[in-house]
C-alpha cells in the first residue's frame, strides 16, 4: 500500500503592482547578476524589511498573544477542547491548519474565533461553517 503525503505549500503566492521605473531597476539588478530573478529580489527586499522591523513585530505578537509559525489543529485536539467545555480563540502569525478530517460541527463547537496573519488551511466546509468567526 502506498501512503500519500499531505503536501502543504511552504509559501503563499502574492501579486503586486510596480511602476515601470521600479520594475526596470529590478530587471537591471537581475541582469547584472545581483539577483537570480525578480522573485529573488522581492523576497530579499521583504526579508530585509521584516528584519528591520523585527522588534516591532515581536512586540506586536506578544501584545496580541499570537502564536508565531505553524499551528495545527487535529480532531484529537478539538475533541479535547470540547471534552474540557472550552472554546479556542485562535490567533496565529504564519500558518494555521485545521486537519482535513475535522467536521464543520466539531469546528463550530470548539472554535470561537480565528485571526490569522498569514494563511489558514482548512477544508472548504469548515471554512464555510466558520466564516463569521474568521477575521
Amino acid at each position: 500500500m502506498q501512503h500519500q503525503r499531505n503536501k502543504t505549500p511552504e509559501s503563499e503566492k502574492l501579486t503586486i503592482n510596480l511602476g515601470f521605473v521600479d520594475l526596470g531597476r529590478i530587471e537591471l539588478l537581475v541582469q547584472e547578476g545581483f539577483y537570480s530573478s525578480r522573485s529573488d529580489f522581492i523576497r530579499t527586499a521583504i526579508r530585509n524589511q521584516l528584519d528591520r522591523h523585527s522588534d516591532t513585530v515581536t512586540k506586536s505578537i506578544e501584545r496580541h498573544t499570537m502564536e508565531l509559525g505553524l499551528s495545527d489543529f487535529s480532531v484529537a485536539d478539538l475533541e479535547a477542547v470540547r471534552a474540557a467545555n472550552e472554546v479556542l480563540h485562535i490567533k496565529v502569525v504564519g500558518l494555521a491548519r485545521i486537519a482535513d478530517d475535522v467536521s464543520p460541527d466539531l469546528a463550530l463547537a470548539t472554535i470561537g474565533s480565528i485571526t490569522v496573519l498569514g494563511s489558514l488551511q482548512a477544508s472548504a466546509p469548515v471554512k464555510q461553517a466558520l466564516a463569521d468567526r474568521i477575521t
